[in-house]
């Protein structure tokens, strides 16, 4: 289990103590599923990228459950090439952008590439869910998608939303990814806390030249850490989460709670954050 600082402790953090309670690295390691277990919301993180086999999502020891899905949902997006899932015999073609919403209950779930030479990555939101909910494909063309931002601000861009209630149901997970635009560079901006949800950044479309600044903390005592393409970085209820790009990327964001009410947000004003 990775737990968090509390915000006295996050204050007095060198860069690394950062890292290493906010940032979760390697995610992404081919021929494997990696999985880690966050006491956010106790939500669990994942990797998958499948070469030349199919992978399978099994329950890992410390979740004590007969098989992954048993007493959880799962949101997946596929950040890499084409590829597929089959959840219980059933098979869905997942393209770039594509994300699987998987229901709680769901027995056997696997993973496989198209090609091997340009393997799908998938990446896995896990959420408790004390209801079951059809699995279903939200494919890239099929989300609610918002234009935010300007481009005198710098934070021009695209906000699809893959697992809300306008769009599907689940158990608690809400998951979406925002897209910046050419020229823009800042996301969440102004930034916000949530006080009743937790939230996840997956950073993605990154070059291997080009990082993103993510500030985190209590908005009076802001922080920052430095990610690259793949890294994921945790957010709990009293810290703002924004970032500024060497130049242009994309983010999922995912979010566990009391509730999946999008709007339900406390925003920060710029003259007050330090």
């Amino acid at each position: 289990m990775h737990y968090l600082p509390d915000p006295d402790r996050t204050r007095r953090m060198t860069s690394e103590e950062l890292r290493a309670s906010f940032v979760v690295s390697d995610l992404f390691q081919p021929g494997a599923v990696t999985l880690r277990h966050v006491d956010l919301d106790r939500v669990m993180l994942g990797g998958v990228v499948p070469t030349t086999s199919p992978l399978r999502l099994d329950a890992p020891p410390w979740l004590a459950a007969a098989y992954f899905a048993e007493r959880r949902e799962v949101g997946v997006l596929n950040i890499g090439g084409a590829g597929r899932i089959t959840v219980d015999g059933t098979t869905y073609e997942m393209g770039a952008r594509d994300v699987l919403y998987v229901g709680r209950g769901s027995r056997e779930i696997t993973f496989a590439s198209t090609a091997p030479d340009a393997p799908a990555r998938f990446y896995l939101v896990s959420y408790p869910a004390h209801v079951a909910v059809p699995t279903t494909l939200v494919r890239r063309d099929e989300a609610d998608a918002t234009e935010l931002g300007s481009p005198d601000r710098a934070n021009r861009r695209c906000l699809a939303k893959y697992v809300h209630p306008a769009r599907i149901a689940s158990g608690q997970l809400v998951m979406g990814v925002t897209e910046m635009r050419d020229g823009s560079v800042w996301n969440t901006m102004p930034p916000h806390t949530h006080v009743r949800r937790t939230e996840v950044y997956l950073y993605f479309d990154l070059p291997s030249d080009a990082v993103v600044f993510h500030f985190l903390g209590e908005p009076s005592e802001t922080r920052h850490v430095v990610l690259r393409d793949g890294d994921v970085v945790l957010s709990p209820g009293w810290s703002v989460h924004a970032g500024c790009g060497t130049q242009r990327y994309a983010f999922c964001w995912a979010m566990g709670g009391e509730n999946q009410e999008f709007a339900d947000m406390q925003p920060v004003d710029l003259s007050t954050i330090r």
